[in-house]
């Protein structure tokens, strides 16, 4: 394991900044609030955290509408609180990732405010800008994933802008090279400062079709995806032009060139297209992205043939190296989108280990290492933007970023101050308080279980192969060298037995203290929601 960079295989720790801890009693979490509680995570046996948006923002998308790349927004510290950040997560032995939002900026950037002033300034090229059609209308059908036509018009130039998410959040044009050098000066500015990485958001939003194409119809049953429900107009196009254009590729190699000169630094790229697997394997592939990730393990869909589907689909697709998440900042979170929310401990352990084993690196976010359901947030206190325009079929994203339960007490041990999102009861009463004491905890057992994953090359490193097998038994066999494990789960909230492969003679692995199924002559029985790790040797 010590020849792979400390990515390959790594588990990143994902901090939503906003509602990790509070430091000065305003009820929005902060940098110097992460450090305080920085040794928690540490304590998981992460290798690296990856912290959401903390740039200076008006705060219309809680920081992924940025208006300064190179600042920290005063509500979350100051670039000091940062470097005092770096410092201890590194004395920690953890790296640090952060988030870059390359496709869009917010309508209060300074780069905006110059090109919308006119067509012919410095920066007027800098945004995507067309002209209105002879009626008035848009220059093309694209759409907005936040709902509704993805243009805005702007007087002063008489044309509209293109913005694939939030009107507040116009798209760069990345076919300037202005823009593409503005970019990497942005990320050199913090690779100088020290940071492992970046998490880059809607990597393949960065370009669009120069030709401004219409994007063609779907049909009525293809209208699926993450967030994507009828309900959103977004489902009803296939987005073949407003993002993932093949001039991408080009940038995103000039990126890796440019990380390339710094060392053991990595790049993880977000990705959702209308083939997200086949644009992650294509934007991993040598000389580009270090990994990639897509949403195909963040929808609705659970059983063992979707998953084994998903992650065999993007095993033969690409070169490069997969990361996996089944949480998120912007998804139901997993234990009620895939075990109901009252699925109990086993599940919320299984669910960990489950995404742990795959092959690849992992994104945990924070609150998966309790068990966390997602937080029924009603409308009155509803913060994000989507959310609103959806209620009620769909209610956004503010259930799944509610503050972190450090505590049993009424603020949660989070905030001095009102927090910015209610924390429901079943969160307090799962707080880390609640959870550090007790041995079988959620908690308790997510810590052994990633600090032994670090003792495991075939888990860390090696390559996997899926058995055949019936629902709801998932399986599959991880391999590095010598080293070789039978992986196993059983999906389902009922025991079941499988049959083991013939001449299949795996030894337990019981290191993690996770509870596992048992071997019964060639028979294997799992608990509900079981899983069961086995060394193999060359004889199996």
């Amino acid at each position: 394991m010590s020849d792979s960079p400390w990515w390959r295989g790594a588990v990143i720790y994902q901090i939503y900044p906003r509602s990790f801890m509070d430091s000065d009693g305003d009820g929005v979490g902060d940098l110097p609030g992460i450090i305080a509680r920085l040794d928690h995570v540490a304590s998981l046996g992460v290798d690296a955290i990856w912290v959401s948006p903390f740039f200076r923002s008006p705060m219309d998308d809680f920081g992924y509408d940025i208006a300064d790349q190179c600042d920290v927004d005063p509500m979350f510290g100051t670039l000091a609180d940062f470097d005092a950040l770096l410092a201890k997560a590194h004395a920690l032995g953890l790296k640090i990732m952060i988030d870059q939002v390359f496709s869009h900026t917010s309508n209060a950037h300074d780069w905006f405010r110059e090109s919308r002033e006119s067509r012919d300034n410095p920066k007027a090229d800098w945004y995507v800008w067309a002209d209105a059609k002879p009626d008035g209308t848009p220059p093309n059908n694209w759409l907005s994933i936040f709902g509704g036509p993805a243009w805005k018009w702007e007087p002063r130039r008489r044309q509209y802008y293109l913005h694939n998410f939030l009107s507040s959040q116009p798209d760069l044009n990345f076919h300037n090279p202005d823009v593409q050098q503005a970019t990497l000066d942005y990320v050199r500015f913090w690779l100088d400062r020290g940071v492992d990485g970046f998490r880059l958001d809607s990597i393949n939003f960065c370009f669009h079709d120069a030709q401004l194409r219409d994007n063609p119809p779907k049909p009525e049953a293809l209208r699926i995806g993450r967030g994507f429900s009828p309900d959103n107009p977004y489902a009803f196009q296939y987005h073949w032009y407003n993002n993932t254009q093949p001039e991408n590729i080009g940038f995103i190699e000039r990126l890796r060139v440019l990380m390339d000169g710094y060392t053991d630094v990595a790049a993880l790229g977000e990705i959702s297209s209308e083939d997200s697997l086949a644009t992650t394997a294509e934007y991993t592939s040598p000389g580009r992205l270090h990994m990639g990730y897509s949403f195909e393990l963040l929808v609705d869909d659970f059983s063992a043939g979707y998953i084994r589907e998903t992650v065999q689909r993007l095993e033969a697709a690409m070169d490069g190296w997969p990361c996996w998440a089944i949480s998120n900042h912007d998804v139901v979170r997993a234990v009620t989108r895939w075990g109901g929310g009252t699925s109990g401990t086993a599940f919320a352990v299984q669910m960990v280990a489950l995404v742990c084993a795959l092959r690849g690196s992992v994104c945990l976010y924070q609150g998966e290492e309790l068990g966390l359901p997602e937080a029924d947030v009603p409308y009155e206190a509803l913060r994000d933007p989507y959310g609103i325009t959806f209620w009620p079929n769909f209610k956004g994203r503010d259930g799944c970023r509610t503050p972190m339960p450090w505590t049993g007490d009424a603020d949660a041990g989070f905030s001095t101050g009102t927090p910015w999102l209610p924390i429901p009861d079943a969160h307090r009463a799962l707080s880390i308080d609640a959870q550090r004491a007790d041995a079988d905890s959620v908690l308790s057992h997510t810590r052994r279980f990633l600090q032994w994953r670090r003792t495991q090359p075939a888990l860390r490193t090696g390559d996997i192969a899926f058995l055949d097998t019936p629902e709801p038994v998932l399986a599959f066999v991880r391999t590095a060298g010598d080293a070789r494990v039978l992986v196993v789960f059983n999906l389902s909230p009922s025991p079941v037995t499988w049959t083991l492969p013939p001449g299949m003679t795996p030894t337990a692995l019981d290191a993690h203290g996770v509870p596992m199924g048992m071997i019964d002559g060639t028979l294997l029985r799992l608990p509900a929601h079981g899983l069961y790790f086995g060394a193999l040797t060359d004889a199996d």
